[in-house]
């Protein structure tokens, strides 16, 4: 395949672990990355955690630019990918180069899902998902602002848990009636508003914002959150420009198969923008995850080099709040999670259950159990309710009988 030229649109995670991928199954042929910010390709859980910590002044670079230059991958920085011509063989950029093109690959990622209507008011308004959105919020946090923080998912709650660390004054506005309803059972999302809660953040949960003054947000209910400044993290959206240039439907994500190609047999898609089915969820999603940004990349890599091969890992997620490392794999909510261990000690394990089939599991600072379930549910292990209430059951044993 020496002869094949690449295109990778998007430098980051996805997209610099497929270039990876490419050259490490033995690809021979061109690769350009092409990424829209400045940086090389860098990791972006950092962002809401060391970086608003101050115990990390940047995040990591993937790679050096001379690691880059070794491999023969061209970067393409400060750029985008605008359209692709599979008959010409050719992708063009926004600045008007063309670029040598067999197959294109859209890493393109996503970008927060942005409140429109109070961008224009008189306190500052923070999104975070680059370095220098964590950079301007750090800067907030250390002069101990008063940080209203609009969205109580995993991104809110991380930078809560960094400026309340700081010193800062945090409330956190969430519109559902608890946190992250979506993505965990209640006795975690309990567990994680009593932490944070107990550190000193304050929140208003089942309300949302109507409007911000110069003194804080106001809510719907009429009261006001004081606030310096606000972040908002109520999620992100796809980048899809490339995709509907080139005819692709891609109102949720781009649709992609087990291999990771579209309908458009040259081009790929990958990592946040990737729409992907679980079969654990029996639905299309996208899976905001960074294990599936290097994994179902490096997977999609490997197919478009011929390497082919189905993706089917399973979904899996963490997050670091203060001492808390809560992890999530599969689908935790699809039914009355099975409980072990005690949350008032701050070690536990939620288990999601279908049948006799373990689906899905939450894991709150207990790793190992993570490391069995994480086996456990991609191999759709079935076990008895019965059993996995057992305290005395060690998942791991499971593991061994099960393979």
């Amino acid at each position: 395949m020496e002869h094949v030229s690449i295109v990778i649109a998007g430098a980051g995670q996805a997209g610099a672990r497929a270039a990876e991928a490419m050259r490490a199954a033995g690809f021979t042929g061109s690769i350009t990355l092409v990424g829209s910010e400045r940086h090389l390709p860098y990791e972006r859980p950092q962002l809401s955690k060391e970086l608003l910590l101050g115990t990390q002044e940047t995040a990591g670079l993937i790679k050096s630019a001379e690691a880059w230059a070794e491999r023969r991958i061209d970067l393409i920085l400060d750029a985008t990918v605008i359209d692709f011509d599979g008959n010409a063989r050719q992708a063009t950029l926004n600045d008007g180069r063309k670029l040598p093109c067999n197959r294109l690959l859209i890493a393109t990622g996503t970008r927060p899902r942005r409140l429109s209507d109070i961008e224009t008011a008189p306190l500052p308004v923070h999104y975070l998902r680059t370095i220098e959105d964590a950079r301007a919020i750090k800067r907030a946090i250390d002069v101990k602002a008063r940080i209203a923080i609009i969205g109580g998912g995993v991104i809110g709650l991380e930078a809560a848990a960094a400026a309340i660390t700081s010193g800062c004054s945090v409330t956190v506005i969430e519109a559902a009636p608890g946190l992250l309803t979506r993505a965990l059972p209640k006795q975690a999302g309990d567990f994680l508003r009593d932490r944070h809660e107990a550190r000193g953040v304050v929140f208003r949960i089942g309300v949302t914002p109507s409007g911000v003054d110069a003194e804080g947000v106001i809510l719907a209910d009429g009261s006001k959150v004081a606030a310096d400044i606000i972040i908002v993290g109520i999620g992100v959206e796809p980048e899809i420009s490339l995709a509907s240039q080139l005819g692709l439907d891609a109102k949720d994500g781009i649709k992609v198969d087990c291999h990771g190609q579209t309908e458009i047999p040259e081009v790929y898609a990958a990592g946040d923008v990737a729409l992907q089915f679980s079969a654990l969820h029996d639905r299309w999603m996208r899976i905001e995850t960074w294990a599936n940004a290097q994994d179902q990349a490096v997977n999609t890599a490997r197919n478009m080099v011929g390497q082919e091969r189905a993706y089917v890992a399973p979904p899996w997620f963490w997050t670091d709040q203060y001492d808390i490392n809560l992890q999530v794999v599969g689908d935790p909510i699809v039914a009355e999670p099975i409980l072990r261990g005690d949350p008032a000690t701050g070690r536990f394990t939620l288990i999601s259950h279908r049948g006799d089939q373990i689906v899905g599991a939450v894991v709150i600072n207990t790793p190992r159990d993570m490391a069995a379930l994480r086996r456990l549910v991609a191999s759709g292990a079935h076990v008895s309710r019965a059993d996995l209430e057992n305290p005395a059951l060690d998942l791991r044993r499971l593991v061994s009988a099960k393979s």
